[in-house]
């Protein structure tokens, strides 16, 4: 009965885990279970306390017992505010801040592993590993560079571990993942079809760009058992390339404008891979200290350029201009008694954008965790996992000029934060 349930929810899953807001640097999601929050995912590839491991180490599938059962769900509130100083709307009339440009997203997960037998187990996960949401109030002065920007994703992972012996495990996965993109913002005067004249101000027009891909990867990693007391875990996650397609709309008041910049339109994105090294030591029969350090592959993408599918010439291009980045975590976990355990976490964050040179779509800025949580196990003996976390952004200065263009100069900078809450139910049988 539990593993048809399963089977009724994992269609269900995999279209709610598209949705999502960005919580790690760039538009990475972090919150793929919910138990690691409290640690500020500190020790990710070595913890392998349920069967989320599935997407941060496949190989923790050889901890666990003969079936195991995961679900969860993070709940993300950032705050993007813009402070302008000396941003010009260039030929466009419009002005203001923007408001907040954060909104809620929700982040639900799932994952099931199964014991072959004693060495080998089987798993699958489902979840969203990247996510992003920006919409400012329109009018505002940056309107002709976004006003709406949003990705989505879903990743569905099935898995396989395996223990070579009491020391070493391994494991690999294969990623079938989808990515939705919808980019809308205001249109500049060099939007206008060539030879027509258009009699109103072109802030009244919207261009958006809405496409979508599905692509294919893989990850792998290793658990390592040094002693009773220490666990050393390796993963990789890798690139993920999409040629997105779709139609470049322009909506206004003015049909023969709608016309002539209407039409299909693509572009292509190589999504970062991803290197963990995690390390968790129980310290006495109460703590248990975890680390980790990851790196992020994030210049994979320089620069997006979305190419009108008809004459092939780039409609826009943006220029991301992405750096490789670094994550550093430190956690650590009490045993209160036999049913509670408190969890603790922080972590330093590095954004892949270099400053001042940033996207009012992704004004991002390296951040630092401070997370706390907590883990009961029930008299039935599952597991309910819940942490809170309060991500510090630093201040993001902006300049970003495309005056060149007609979209005015965004000059200023951000005042950011971000809020992340979430439980997981884990349960083996």
């Amino acid at each position: 009965m539990k593993m048809k349930t399963l089977a009724r929810m994992m269609p269900i899953l995999a279209v709610a885990a598209a949705t999502g807001e960005a919580s790690a640097a760039g538009f990475q999601l972090l919150e793929q279970n919910a138990s690691g929050i409290g640690n500020a995912y500190a020790g990710s590839a070595a913890v392998a306390e349920n069967a989320s491991t599935i997407y941060f180490n496949p190989a923790g599938m050889t901890q666990l017992k003969d079936r195991e059962f995961s679900a969860g769900i993070a709940v993300v509130r950032p705050s993007f505010r813009f402070a302008n100083e000396n941003s010009s709307a260039g030929a466009l009339t419009s002005t203001g801040n923007g408001g907040d440009a954060g909104s809620t997203g929700f982040l639900p997960n799932l994952y099931a592993s199964w014991a072959l037998n004693k060495d080998l187990y089987v798993g699958l996960g489902i979840g969203a590993p990247f996510g992003l949401k920006t919409e400012y109030d329109n009018p505002w002065i940056g309107g002709a560079q976004s006003v709406r920007f949003e990705i989505k994703t879903v990743n569905i992972n099935p898995s396989v571990a395996y223990r070579v012996n009491e020391k070493v495990s391994i494991g690999a996965g294969i990623n079938w993942q989808r990515i939705d993109v919808d980019y809308t913002r205001v249109l500049g005067t060099n939007s206008a079809p060539l030879g027509v004249t258009v009699p109103f101000p072109l802030n009244t027009s919207t261009g958006t760009f809405s496409a979508n891909d599905s692509t294919w990867g893989w990850n792998a990693g290793a658990l390592f058992t040094l002693s009773e007391t220490t666990k050393v875990g390796v993963s990789y996650r890798s690139k993920m390339r999409y040629t997105v397609k779709g139609d470049l709309t322009v909506q206004g008041p003015y049909a023969p404008l709608n016309a002539a910049r209407s039409g299909p339109a693509n572009a292509t994105v190589e999504l970062p891979d991803v290197f963990v090294l995690s390390v968790v030591q129980q310290l006495d029969p109460r703590w248990t200290m975890m680390g980790d350090i990851s790196w992020t592959g994030w210049s994979s993408i320089p620069h997006v350029d979305i190419i009108n599918s008809n004459s092939g010439t780039t409609a826009q291009r943006l220029d991301t201009e992405f750096r490789d980045t670094w994550r550093m975590a430190l956690g650590a976990t009490y045993k209160v008694n036999d049913a509670w355990k408190a969890k603790f976490g922080v972590a330093y964050d590095q954004s892949p954008v270099e400053d001042p040179h940033r996207l009012v779509s992704l004004p991002d800025s390296n951040r630092t965790w401070y997370s706390v949580g907590g883990q009961w196990k029930t008299p039935a003996g599952s597991l309910v996992d819940f942490g809170f976390a309060y991500l510090r952004v630093n201040t993001s200065p902006i300049h970003n000029d495309q005056s060149s263009a007609l979209r005015g100069v965004v000059d200023g900078h951000y005042n950011s934060n971000a809020f992340i809450a979430g439980a997981q139910y884990s349960l083996a049988f």
